[in-house]
């Protein structure tokens, strides 16, 4: 797994890219002090997994990670950060980041959200998780207006993508193709005018589309 370590801080920095260097089947290609640099050395290296720092001078981790996703569409971000408030949670998973550890995680959790991040899942740390499930259950209580934007069947693989499963386990249980799991996720984008996967997750979570 080719990793991109962003982090304003030199020591922690290095010493992140160290400790990565150090575990099986990752390979540290680059590392970079800011969000700007951050874009410009992901473009150069693709990477697959960028661990990005949140709070930094400039344009800061989120719309670093805003930009790098649609200059390097292939590289997966992982927030690794201090902070696991509402708005930095949130703000970074709809900018398009697949996983949220904070800077207290250990070794292992931290191999493990890049092998998921990197085989395409997402990885949040379990407090982040905890948030996450409370925003599901106060969107619950809304009214869900995207009912009658979706049609049944976009809500339900709206709803079992929020739950973690990938296309082919979404096809699996709704049975239907991988190629029809895909056109719905696009009409699901196309209709409330989101990006990517990550941000109709992020709206499921708003919205308690989950259930």
């Amino acid at each position: 797994m080719r990793v991109l370590v962003v982090d304003d801080q030199r020591l922690v920095r290095d010493a992140f890219a160290a400790l990565l260097s150090s575990l099986a089947d990752v390979d540290v290609v680059g590392v970079a002090a800011s969000g700007e640099e951050a874009v410009q050395v992901a473009a150069r290296l693709q990477p697959d997994v960028v661990a990005m720092d949140l709070v930094m001078p400039g344009i800061g981790g989120v719309e670093a990670t805003r930009r790098l996703r649609a200059a390097c569409p292939g590289a997966r971000v992982i927030a690794l950060t201090a902070y696991e408030d509402d708005e930095h949670v949130f703000s970074a998973i709809e900018a398009g980041a697949r996983g949220y550890l904070t800077k207290d995680a250990n070794v292992t959790e931290v191999a493990r959200a890049i092998a998921a991040v990197g085989g395409g899942d997402a990885a949040f740390d379990p407090r982040v998780q905890g948030r996450l499930a409370a925003a599901v259950e106060e969107g619950r209580r809304r009214p869900r207006r995207v009912a009658n934007v979706l049609t049944a069947r976009e809500l339900e693989v709206l709803r079992l993508a929020a739950r973690g499963q990938n296309n082919a386990e979404i096809g699996r249980e709704l049975f239907i193709s991988e190629a029809t799991v895909k056109r719905h996720l696009h009409n699901i984008f196309d209709k409330l005018g989101l990006r990517d996967r990550t941000q109709a997750v992020a709206y499921a979570f708003r919205n308690g589309l989950d259930a």
